[in-house]
């Protein structure tokens, strides 16, 4: 009998959604894993620092989100380089083996460098687990649905990050800031570890889009470039002018998260709101954000990347502005601000990712995302680092507003720089040279 999500002996490997549901179900059932794991520090992580540990610097209470941005942005883009030496598979195991310890850390460290410590194992389960997720679904569904497969990889992930923060905010009420909220994380582990031991790796299913699509439909006119990581790299970054717009949106719009995962607690309990009404703010956020990339990333494959990714920035950039312009009734601006916030990372995030895979060859589309989600999650070290600063010498509120030009700003470079270039269309290599 073939394990759960496999390919029956005899039966040929195919892509697509529907020939292969079985293991991509598995995959957004990992996912969920994934994603409830992070969730774990939305909503206690900043209080814990400033309640037990007593730290006093916005800067000290957000290192934890550095060193977890830092780390999961590196992982990203080693685990791109990495699919070429190891199989999928292999490394969505990897990541949950190193993320085993972190629950009880954060349950019971005994001072804050052990909570740092435990976010740079965090950040490499992260890296590795989310990346070999998305992109083992990619491969799965070949390059007609990328769309909804990132929608659906992506939703999966942040309903688990939002529903795990508002429990943590409900138990935190209830029993305390550590050790209950913390050790639900070990269900998630456990789970993770168990379906990516079952789950069949896409080697076949890269093959076989490799074999149907001929260069140039796949990854128009970025298709003979190098695929080394460097290359690629230096492509993704700055060269190629989609890719580069893709990673710049995608850098600041985790800015934003690492911003709010740190300043929305502190700014919400400062105004009087308890935790269990900081859990909601914080968990309705990334259920929106998850739940509404179902739609979005079908929407995508439907209307194109761009007109989400631009549009999407725009309304986060309103999220910010309502969290401050009704901050004298915090409840009504913290859900404002979150659902503003949730549905615009909604619009952006499977389209900027289905926006990287469109412009990359499938032999060098593993470091083209791995370039673009080091990026994008640099944005959580640079939004922990920036609120820092700027709250530490100006106030929570001057961060929210820069965020909200930063957010802004982002969209209008997306629409200058991102085109569209849907997989078996022609290319616009003009538009995408330096």
């Amino acid at each position: 009998m073939s394990a759960p999500g496999s390919t029956p002996p005899g039966r040929p490997v195919r892509l697509g959604l529907a020939e292969n549901w079985p293991q991509f179900t598995l995959l957004v059932i990992v996912n969920v894993c994934v994603g409830a794991l992070v969730g774990l520090e939305r909503t206690t992580v900043p209080l814990i620092g400033t309640e037990v540990f007593g730290l006093t610097s916005d800067l000290a209470v957000f290192s934890f989100i550095i060193a977890f941005g830092v780390t999961k942005a590196l992982t990203n883009l080693a685990a791109g380089a990495l699919t070429a030496r190891f199989r999928r598979k292999q490394l969505l195991v990897a990541g949950w083996l190193i993320g085993v310890p972190v629950p009880f850390v954060l349950a019971w460290a005994p001072s804050w460098g052990w909570i740092v410590a435990a976010n740079v194992l965090l950040g490499v389960n992260q890296g590795l687990a989310w990346s070999m997720t998305v992109n083992m679904k990619i491969d799965l569904v070949g390059p007609a649905r990328r769309g909804l497969a990132t929608g659906l990889n992506e939703a999966a992930g942040y309903v688990a990050v939002g529903a795990t923060a508002l429990a943590t905010g409900y138990l935190a009420t209830a029993y305390g800031l550590r050790p209950a909220p913390e050790l639900i994380g070990v269900v998630f582990v456990a789970a993770g570890l168990a379906l990516s031991l079952i789950v069949r790796d896409t080697a076949a299913h890269v093959a076989l889009e490799l074999a149907q699509h001929p260069e140039s439909a796949l990854g128009g006119d970025a298709a003979g470039k190098p695929a080394g990581l460097t290359a690629t790299f230096v492509l993704t970054s700055w060269r190629h002018r989609s890719l580069r717009g893709a990673s710049q949106a995608g850098l600041v719009n985790n800015l934003n998260d690492g911003l709010t995962w740190g300043v929305f607690p502190l700014l919400f309990t400062d105004h009087g709101l308890g935790l269990a009404a900081v859990g909601l703010i914080k968990g309705l956020y990334p259920l929106l954000w998850g739940l509404g990339q179902i739609p979005t990333g079908h929407l995508a494959d439907r209307i194109g990347r761009k007109p989400l990714i631009v549009t999407g920035m725009l309304v986060q950039a309103a999220g910010f502005v309502l969290a401050l312009a009704l901050l004298d009734r915090p409840l009504l601006a913290g859900i404002l601000s979150a659902v503003a916030l949730g549905i615009g990372t909604a619009m952006v995030y499977p389209a900027l990712i289905a926006s990287v895979s469109d412009h990359a060859h499938p032999t060098w589309r593993a470091n083209a995302l791995g370039a673009y989600r080091f990026w994008r999650d640099i944005g959580y070290a640079a939004g922990a680092l920036v609120a820092g600063v700027l709250a530490d010498t100006l106030g929570l509120n001057a961060t929210v507003i820069a965020a909200a030009v930063l957010t802004a700003g982002s969209g209008l470079l997306a629409a200058r720089w991102i085109t569209e270039h849907h997989a078996g269309t022609p290319s616009n290599a003009a538009a995408n040279r330096p």
